[in-house]
């Protein structure tokens, strides 16, 4: 089915309206010349003359097998969408009056979060009466995001929704970036740390000498 839908995008030999038409491809010379020779030259080399630029002056056409076309344009979407990095939302709640052990916990997953490449949206959650300390939650969320500061930057400053204060901080490029690096780094080091030692020279001990003494001499 896609493969229909990329062919439809394309004019080929005879689809091909224009009265002339600029030819590029493999081991030719870029010309312009009119379709009937172009698609002349195409069956002599057993090629096909594939419309890539309908809207250029006059439209550009390949020469090219177009089986092989398509597999290189499907070849090249698969490419762009390996290419294309999924930023996914990591939630991380709190409340009003977080002790200082929870709170590192939750910012070291925090940093992983966004060493990672995701987002982090955290909350203070206030129920009943604990509203009354929304400045407290506030202060709590600035100070997160404060402590990130070398992870990611500030998407949205606190927002009170309903009975959510929230916090997005989204994820800095140096800080994925210092990671792999320091992944490459690793990866890199360890194999030369063990051939340093698997052929460092090995020290031979000292002989003892165990001839005959003579008297007068000291060995």
């Amino acid at each position: 089915m896609k493969n229909d839908k990329m062919k439809m995008q394309y004019r080929v030999n005879e689809q091909i309206r224009s009265r002339e038409v600029r030819i590029v491809g493999d081991d030719i010379e870029s010309c312009v010349m009119p379709i009937a020779k172009a698609l002349q030259l195409a069956e002599q080399k057993g090629l096909d003359l594939v419309e890539i630029s309908p809207n250029a002056e006059p439209p550009v056409c390949r020469l090219i097998d177009y089986s092989k076309f398509l597999y290189q344009q499907k070849k090249k979407q698969k490419e762009l969408k390996a290419k294309q990095v999924k930023v996914e939302v990591k939630e991380i709640r709190f409340g009003p009056q977080t002790d200082e052990h929870d709170y590192n916990f939750k910012l070291k997953h925090a940093k992983e979060f966004l060493s990672e490449g995701d987002k982090v949206k955290a909350y203070v959650f206030f129920r009943g009466r604990s509203i009354l300390f929304k400045e407290q939650g506030e202060v709590l969320l600035l100070r997160f995001a404060n402590d990130l500061e070398e992870y990611g930057k500030v998407e949205q400053m606190p927002v009170l929704e309903g009975k959510r204060m929230i916090i997005f901080i989204a994820p800095k490029k140096t800080a994925q970036a210092a990671k792999r690096a320091e992944e490459v780094e690793e990866a890199a080091f360890a194999p030369a740390v063990a051939e340093k030692v698997k052929t460092a020279p090995k020290t031979k001990a000292p002989k003892e000498y165990v001839g005959p003494r003579v008297e007068g001499e000291d060995f």
